[in-house]
């Protein structure tokens, strides 16, 4: 087993990876290295996991890893790893900096010393501006590697000054495979859940695994399908917003309290004792960043409501002009196909576009509430015996 096997879909990157691997191991100076790597795919392509594997061959200084450095690396705990990661909206400016002081260092333990800067594009253009001067003039044995989803996200000067790898998204027989042979889930669950989270490897595993999430996506489509007016879509956005609230909550309630208990523990204060005052301030901090990745969690959770909308009315539309491609969400088929008999296909084009301009909105800053109901009005529809009739 090598770092690389639990990478799926990504034979073309993962050969461009391993060929730089190789030639840092053998300490060559070919076009194959590089000292700053940006890697770009969409969403759930699985980024920041080869982005690890990297780090981890060029650590171990072999190009396939070993067990030793996998083990640090994946809690990273390589004293010559460095994770740039954000649990907010933005990447701050304070945050680059101090990881750019860390990339002066020299290796402690290998030959190099590795920085990975996940969700690169949630740098503002004056964080942008901090990272260009230093992969302008980078030290000798550092690596970057940057994620986002495409190339686009960073500022140009930043684009000429790293070698792109771009991913593409995995089919959903291979997710499934993944899901099967990595976390020992029923194949029919994990084809099920890969091809509901459309290739995203990180959601394909959530609905593979948990019970619960897969039960709020149900709901999800459930509801958008019964929107029947402007009141129902008002209600109908507030539930969604429930929804994603309860999904942010799932994933950030266990890890919240985990994080409250090792800081105490780490400074010192027994579980029930009170809080020193001298103390107080480092635990006011933690849950200010704990703050901070609720909203973005939460932001997160809207959107991928949002993406599994567009599923929903994706398949409304092929099932409409009788396209020959399978749907996403199979198991709803016969709601689909009521849902597609009782508008037409120019109105499901305007529901998908609400959808899209809801997301962007929302990514503007504008009350998701607001984006949701008015993305639901366009997705309202009148039960097929009521057609025609004039109210």
């Amino acid at each position: 087993m090598t770092v690389w096997s639990d990478l799926t879909g990504q034979d073309a990157a993962i050969a461009v990876l391993r060929s730089a691997a190789r030639a840092a191991s053998e300490a060559r100076v070919t076009a194959d290295m590089t000292h700053s790597w940006l890697i770009t795919g969409p969403p759930g392509s699985g980024r920041s996991n080869l982005a690890y594997a990297f780090a981890e061959a060029l650590l171990s200084g072999t190009p396939d890893g070993d067990e030793a450095t996998r083990a640090q690396v994946t809690a990273r705990s390589h004293p010559d790893l460095h994770v740039l990661a954000t649990e907010g909206v933005i990447i701050k400016v304070a945050d680059v900096r101090k990881i750019v002081e860390r990339s002066h260092y020299a290796p402690s333990v290998g030959h190099h010393r590795v920085i990975v800067v996940e969700d690169a594009d949630r740098m503002t253009e004056q964080t942008s501006n901090v990272l260009l001067k230093e992969l302008e003039e980078p030290p000798e044995r550092t690596v970057w590697i940057l994620c986002a989803p495409s190339e686009a996200d960073l500022i140009p000067t930043i684009r000429s000054r790293v070698r792109s790898v771009r991913l593409q998204v995995p089919d959903i027989a291979a997710v499934a495979d993944l899901l099967v042979r990595r976390d020992g889930v029923d194949p029919d669950i994990a084809e099920r859940a890969a091809r509901e989270a459309q290739s995203h490897i990180g959601m394909a595993h959530r609905l593979a695994t948990s019970a619960e999430a897969r039960d709020r996506r149900d709901e999800t489509l459930r509801l958008a399908l019964h929107v029947r007016s402007t009141p129902g879509a008002v209600l109908t956005a507030a539930r969604l917003l429930e929804i994603a609230g309860d999904d942010a909550k799932a994933i950030t309630e266990l890890r919240d309290a985990e994080e409250r208990e090792h800081t105490l523990r780490s400074l010192g204060v027994a579980p029930g004792q009170a809080v020193p005052a001298a103390l107080r301030s480092q635990l006011r901090a933690l849950e200010e960043d704990q703050k901070r990745r609720a909203t973005r969690s939460l932001r997160d959770g809207i959107d991928r409501i949002l993406v599994d909308l567009a599923s929903l009315f994706r398949d409304i539309l092929v099932t409409q002009l009788g396209a020959e491609v399978d749907l996403v969400n199979l198991e709803i088929a016969a709601d689909i196909a009521r849902a597609a008999a009782s508008a037409t296909p120019a109105q499901t084009l305007a529901t998908l576009d609400a959808i899209q301009e809801a997301r962007i909105r929302i990514d503007a800053n504008v009350q998701p509430t607001l984006a949701l109901e008015a993305m639901l009005v366009s997705a309202i529809r009148r039960p097929e015996p009521a057609r025609g009739v004039r109210s």
